[in-house]
């Protein structure tokens, strides 16, 4: 699997947080937040696979670009960047040594938060 920062999500959630679009939630809300699967694919049928791409800060390059398994690490709920998504993302991708994108979500982290280090 090669994993890769998703620059126009990123680029994306930045322009949310500078609009204010957010949700200042906890931590462990993440998963009572993320949005499920109908919401996904509701999401999916209006608005397209490059829209959908723009929530979620990585890529599976490996993975067709026009499937669910080529977009990882979700940030929000299609409307707003969550806390406690950005905080879930950034802690998997520091799991998995995806140094690009961990870099990249502790800067959006730190956009939503100040700095948290």
């Amino acid at each position: 699997m090669t994993v890769k920062l998703n620059k126009v999500a990123f680029d994306h959630a930045k322009e949310l947080v500078r609009k204010g679009q957010t949700v200042k939630d906890e931590r462990d809300d993440w998963s009572e937040h993320a949005p499920t699967a109908d919401k996904e694919n509701d999401y999916l049928d209006k608005h397209g696979w490059a829209e959908y791409g723009q929530w979620y800060l990585g890529i599976d390059t490996e993975m067709g670009e026009e499937t669910k398994g080529h977009y990882k690490f979700p940030y929000g709920d299609f409307r707003r960047v969550h806390r406690c998504g950005v905080i879930s993302a950034e802690s998997r991708a520091a799991q998995n040594d995806y140094d690009d994108i961990t870099k990249a979500i502790a800067e959006l982290h730190e956009l939503l938060d100040g700095d948290h280090a």
